[in-house]
C-alpha cells in the first residue's frame, strides 16, 4: 500500500512541478512539503485540500489511494531512446503510476472483462519468438500482418491510454496494475513506430510480469519482431531487400522500413554490408527519423476507455461526476476517460 507521502510525491512529479512550485501554490514552506512527501508530517485537512486542487485530484483520492503491486516507485517498462532526458521519463513514469491508482478506482465501478487471454510466460524458459507465436496462436490472429493491434490488446484486457508525451524520445510505457495490464502510448509517435512500440510493450506484459532479467529490452524487441513479422511468413519476402522493396513491404506489414531491414538482417536474408548500405541510403534521404509512406498505416487508437465513458454517460452520470469517481478534481483533469471523448448518445 502506498503512503500519503508516496502519492503526493508521485502526483507532483506527474504534474511536472518542483517542490518550490507546488509549495508556493498551496502556501506552505518547501520544507513542510518535503516532510509531507517523506511521511514525516501529515498535512491538515485544509492544506490537503489545497494540495489536491493544485495536483488536479480529489482529497479523497489522496487519502485512500493504494499502490498496487508494491511501492509507488516501481519502474515502468519503457521504450525510450538513450538520449531521453531523465526528467522527462521520470515524469512519464510518475504519470503511469498515477494512472495505476485511477485505474484501480475505475475497476471498482466498471467491470473490465476480457474476451481474450493475455498469457504469462517465463522468459528464462520460453524464447521471446516462441512467446510471440504463443500469443498469436491463443488469440487466433490471421496469418500474416497484424491489423488493429490496439483492439486486439484491449480485447485481452489491456487498458490503453494515449497521451502527447511532449517528446519524441519515448514512445510507450507499460505496467501490470492489480491484475490489469496498462499501456501508456505516445500520440506523437509515427504510426509505424507506435505499432512496434505496442508490440514491444505487449512483450513486456507477457514475459516480464514478475521475472526480472538483464536483457528484458532485447527480449521485448525480439517478441515484437516475431509478433508483427512472423518468420514463417515474412522470411521469403525479405530476400534481395532494397529501399524500394522495403517501402512496398511497409505498406503491407504496417511496420517501418528500418524494422524490415533489421528483421531481414536478424533472419539472415540480409548481409551486414547490405544492411549498412541501406541505412546509409536512408540517412542520405533524411528518412532515419521520419520515413515516407506513413499515411498508408492507420494510427492505433484506444477504444476501451471511450466505451467505458459512454457506458457511464448512459447511466446518467456527468463528465465531472465521472472524473470525481476516478479521483480527478474535475473533467478537465481526467486523463483516463478525458472529456473530449465523452459524448451523450
Amino acid at each position: 500500500m502506498g503512503s500519503l507521502g508516496d502519492v503526493l510525491l508521485t502526483a507532483r512529479r506527474a504534474a511536472g512541478l518542483t517542490q518550490a512550485e507546488l509549495s508556493g501554490t498551496v502556501e506552505v514552506t518547501q520544507a513542510a512539503l518535503s516532510r509531507y512527501e517523506q511521511d514525516l508530517r501529515v498535512p491538515d485537512d485544509e492544506t490537503l485540500e489545497r494540495l489536491a486542487d493544485a495536483l488536479g485530484v480529489t482529497r479523497r483520492f489522496l487519502q485512500r489511494a493504494q499502490s498496487p503491486n508494491g511501492a509507488m516507485a516501481v519502474d515502468a517498462h519503457m521504450r525510450r531512446r538513450k538520449t531521453a532526458k531523465p526528467t522527462i521519463w521520470r515524469q512519464l513514469e510518475a504519470k503511469l503510476n498515477m494512472l495505476r491508482l485511477h485505474i484501480q478506482q475505475m475497476s471498482e465501478i466498471v467491470d473490465i472483462s476480457a474476451s481474450l487471454t493475455l498469457p504469462s510466460v517465463d522468459p528464462v524458459m520460453v524464447d521471446p519468438a516462441e512467446a510471440a507465436r504463443l500469443v498469436r496462436m491463443q488469440w487466433r490472429l490471421p496469418v500474416g500482418p497484424v491489423r488493429a493491434l490496439t483492439q486486439w490488446m484491449e480485447a485481452a484486457g489491456c487498458v490503453m491510454v494515449a497521451q502527447d508525451f511532449d517528446t519524441d524520445r519515448i514512445d510507450g510505457l507499460s505496467q501490470w496494475v492489480a491484475g490489469i495490464p496498462v499501456v501508456l502510448m505516445n500520440t506523437t509517435a509515427p504510426p509505424d513506430r507506435l505499432r512496434l512500440t505496442l508490440a514491444h510493450e505487449l512483450g513486456h506484459l507477457v514475459m516480464h510480469r514478475e521475472e526480472v532479467v538483464e536483457n528484458l529490452e532485447e527480449q521485448a524487441n525480439a517478441f515484437a519482431a516475431e509478433f508483427l513479422m512472423p518468420e514463417a511468413v515474412i522470411r521469403s519476402e525479405l530476400h534481395d531487400l532494397t529501399l524500394a522493396k522495403a517501402a512496398s513491404l511497409k505498406r503491407v506489414w504496417w511496420v517501418s522500413m528500418q524494422a524490415l531491414i533489421e528483421r531481414a538482417y536478424q533472419l539472415g536474408t540480409l548481409p551486414a554490408a547490405k544492411r549498412t548500405s541501406l541505412y546509409k541510403q536512408l540517412s542520405a534521404r533524411g528518412m532515419r527519423v521520419r520515413e515516407p509512406y506513413g499515411e498508408f498505416i492507420p494510427r492505433e487508437q484506444p477504444a476501451l476507455t471511450a466505451a467505458i465513458a459512454t457506458q457511464l454517460l448512459r447511466q446518467g452520470l456527468g463528465a465531472d461526476e465521472i472524473a470525481e469517481m476516478l479521483g480527478y478534481r474535475d473533467a478537465t483533469h481526467n486523463e483516463l476517460l478525458p472529456t473530449p471523448r465523452l459524448r451523450a448518445v
